[in-house]
């Protein structure tokens, strides 16, 4: 899989466009940008540097060393800096509790970690903080077969459903979590309508 992403990243352009999600950036808009965010699994960096142009201290990771170049570059031209981190997410030095807001876009994490990365992410969210997750739900296969554009996982085992996000997020409260019907235009590999999962929560002060 690390292969797979290297060689994406590596091509031309942006696999998924430099603008940011638009969910991302409604949940994102209306935050006050104290403290540090976290995005996981953050590709070219689109989400990033939209959040560092708000005004947040932006960490992002993933596991491809092209990601992170063009994810530099793309901060660069914005006049933003990113500290971004390549590597398995339990070994990126990260310290529990230290993110105002996590982001999660399009973080399709394979099903051995998928759960336990999850966790770890809840765990470095601060009292008080958010988390903001947009990623293809277990009902989007037929809408990928019907038009393969639109993107996304072809494998039912890498894709999230609200049993899940509620089992592995069990200390972050629910603001927002619904399965939606939307149509995307970013980049090259998400174009078309398909089905989501939608999360946002928040964790509770002491």
């Amino acid at each position: 899989m690390k292969e797979m992403w290297e060689a994406r990243f590596r091509e031309e352009g942006f696999a998924y466009g430099s603008a940011p999600n638009e969910f991302f950036q409604r949940q994102i808009d209306p935050l006050p940008p104290e403290g540090k965010l976290l995005m996981g699994a953050e590709g070219e960096g689109r989400n990033a540097v939209y959040a560092a142009t708000r005004g947040w201290e932006v960490h992002a990771f993933d596991i491809a060393q092209s990601a992170r170049k063009k994810a530099e570059d793309l901060a660069a031209s914005a006049g933003v800096t990113l500290d971004y981190r390549v590597g398995e997410l339990p070994d990126l030095g990260y310290t529990p509790e230290s993110f105002a807001v996590i982001g999660l876009v399009y973080a399709h994490f394979p099903p051995p970690i998928l759960s336990s990365y999850h966790q770890i992410l809840a765990g470095l969210l601060r009292p008080g903080g958010h988390l903001i997750l947009e990623a293809f739900s277990t009902t989007h296969l037929p809408f990928r077969a019907a038009n393969p554009a639109v993107g996304g996982p072809n494998r039912l085992d890498m894709l999230l459903d609200e049993a899940m996000i509620r089992t592995d997020f069990a200390g972050i409260e629910p603001l927002l979590l619904e399965d939606a019907k939307v149509t995307l235009a970013e980049g090259k590999f998400h174009n078309g309508t398909g089905k989501v999962l939608r999360f946002v929560g928040r964790k509770p002060m002491p």
